[in-house]
Formats: structure tokens, sequence, C-alpha cells
């Protein structure tokens, strides 16, 4: 069983900065895939970054060059840097690690971007 528990979020202005963190317990086997995913109001969840075991990082187009995704070498955390926020990032970000054909995630936390 893996846990998944998110924090980081709260109320930014536009132009500002947070750090997304991701707590990640349980067995994690060796091929793995870690990412960030956001759900806006009225939007499906979408894919925002991730990053393989090997270390590639994809980004979604609307964030590329604004967060940077990272992970800590013992694969038990995982972050998310969002700089330059806009309003249109206010959703509820949610971590998700994907290990032995499964999907683990994590409640979600709030990010919501003030114009």
């Amino acid at each position: 069983q893996v846990q998944v528990v998110e924090s980081g979020g709260g109320l930014v202005q536009a132009g500002g900065s947070l750090r997304l963190s991701c707590a990640v317990s349980g067995i994690i086997f060796r091929s793995n895939v870690m990412g960030w995913y956001r759900q806006g109001p009225g939007k499906q969840r979408e894919l925002v970054a991730r990053i393989t075991s090997g270390g590639s990082v994809s980004y979604a187009d609307s964030v590329e060059g604004r967060f940077t995704i990272s992970r800590d070498t013992a694969k038990t955390a995982l972050y998310l840097q969002m700089s330059s926020l806009k309003p249109e990032d206010t959703a509820v970000y949610y971590c998700n690690v994907y290990t032995n054909l499964r999907d683990y995630w994590g409640q979600g936390t709030q990010v919501t971007v003030s114009s």
C-alpha cells in the first residue's frame, strides 16, 4: 500500500510563488512515475507535470517555464515549485504515484491565485 499526502497550498497573488510538497510512503517499485495533477473549478483533472524513475520530466504547455517538478533521491517526496502564478492556475492540486500497475492519489491541496 502506498500513502500520498500533499501540503503547501494556499492563497497567493498573481505573479507570486508557491511550493507544493508530497510525502510518499509505502512500497514504491523501481519503475514508477510521480506527478502533479490539478482540477480547476468546472474543469476536468489535468496533468501538470510528471517525473519518471529514470528522471525524465514533462510539463503541460500551460505551465512550461513557470513550474518545476522535483523529487528526492529516496523517492519519498515530490515537489512542485510554482512561479509567476496566474489566476488560471487556481485549482486543487493532486499528487499521483504510479507504481506496480496502480495509481495512488493524495487528497489534494487547494491553490488559489488572486488577480
